[in-house]
């Protein structure tokens, strides 16, 4: 029996696996390239682990980006956008 959990975004543009680790919940994904939309329910840290993200958090206004090895963080409750030139992948852990 496994524990992981498939997600399709934006009509395939973005995927994820989610899976439990010692620490909690985390999904590591693909994003291919475009700029997507996104809702959070619990505060997330999201890594790029190939590849380079823009994103703009919840109450920012300019795009910041993310090349490999670099993260931000995303409050619960709110809203980000990411955007990506080629394709990216990214490992999301819930805080």
């Amino acid at each position: 029996m496994s524990d992981t959990s498939h997600n399709t975004y934006f009509e395939g543009g973005v995927q994820s696996l989610g899976f439990e680790t010692a620490a909690g919940r985390a999904t590591v994904g693909v994003i291919a390239p475009g700029t997507y939309d996104f809702t959070t329910d619990a505060s997330e840290r999201m890594t790029v682990v190939a590849g380079v993200l823009e994103a703009i958090v919840d109450g920012e206004s300019d795009w910041e980006i993310y090349p490999k090895g670099s993260g931000f963080e995303v409050p619960a409750s709110s809203h980000f956008q990411v955007r990506a030139d080629s394709p990216a992948a990214y490992l999301c852990e819930f805080l």
